[in-house]
C-alpha cells in the first residue's frame, strides 16, 4: 500500500514546496520595487530637473530586483512539471 502512495506523497510535496517557493519569492520582490519606486517619487519630488536619471536608475534597479522573483517562478514551475 505505500508503494501506491508514493508517487502521490511526491507530488503533493512538490506543490506544497512550489507554492512556498513562489509565496517567499514573491515578497522580496514586492518590497524591493515599492520601496524604490517610492523614494524615486521623492527624489523626483526633490529635483524634478533629474526626471530621466532617477526614472532610469529606478527602472534598472527594479529589474535587477525582479530577477528573484522570476528565479523562484523557474524553481516552482520546474518543481510542479519536472518533479513526478
Amino acid at each position: 500500500m505505500s508503494e501506491a502512495l508514493g508517487p502521490f506523497i511526491v507530488k503533493a510535496a512538490a506543490m506544497i514546496g512550489a507554492g512556498i517557493c513562489m509565496g517567499f519569492g514573491a515578497i522580496g520582490p514586492g518590497v524591493g520595487e515599492g520601496y524604490t519606486a517610492g523614494r524615486a517619487c521623492e527624489g523626483i519630488a526633490r529635483q524634478p530637473e533629474n526626471q530621466a536619471v532617477v526614472t532610469r536608475t529606478m527602472l534598472l534597479g527594479q529589474a535587477v530586483a525582479e530577477t528573484t522573483g522570476i528565479y523562484s517562478l523557474v524553481i516552482s514551475i520546474l518543481m510542479l512539471f519536472v518533479v513526478s
